[in-house]
């Protein structure tokens, strides 16, 4: 017990053996914003401000992954307004059923979407659809 408090009354004045280097903790505490309990408020206050306005803290955009894009791309899915309308009711609904990972099937095509993250995975033409298998998806919301 005692090593450790030794140890432990050590440990804040720890410096660095090189002239003109920094320990961690030196590095640690600068540049992070942080200097007192004030700044921590203002950012406290800040999320607080972004969870009201969405009303669940995270981002509510739907995004798409780059392989998402090049597939919409390569098979002509063709994304229209009320598309994305679609897509986003649809996630919003496997959202609130607890879903992580969700297929979302219209007519254009399907769509993996990551739930929590809002982000489109990959997509597929509606003729690609017959012979496909998707995999590790715990839901399906159709449209």
């Amino acid at each position: 017990m005692s090593d450790f408090q030794l140890i432990n009354n050590n440990f804040p004045n720890i410096k660095s053996e090189k002239p003109g280097t920094e320990t961690v903790f030196e590095v640690a505490s600068k540049g992070n914003g942080l200097t007192s309990g004030s700044n921590f408020q203002t950012m406290l206050e800040e999320q607080l401000r972004r969870n009201q306005l969405n009303g669940t803290g995270r981002d509510t955009e739907l995004h798409f992954s780059k392989h998402a894009l090049e597939r919409v791309t390569q098979r002509g899915i063709d994304i229209t307004g009320p598309l994305m309308d679609d897509l986003k009711g649809a996630v919003e609904k496997a959202r609130a059923k607890g879903s992580r990972d969700c297929v979302v099937i219209d007519s254009s095509g399907a769509f993996i979407v990551n739930i929590p993250n809002n982000v489109i995975i990959t997509a597929v033409s509606g003729d690609e659809m017959k012979e496909n298998i998707f995999t590790n998806i715990d839901s399906a919301v159709i449209v």
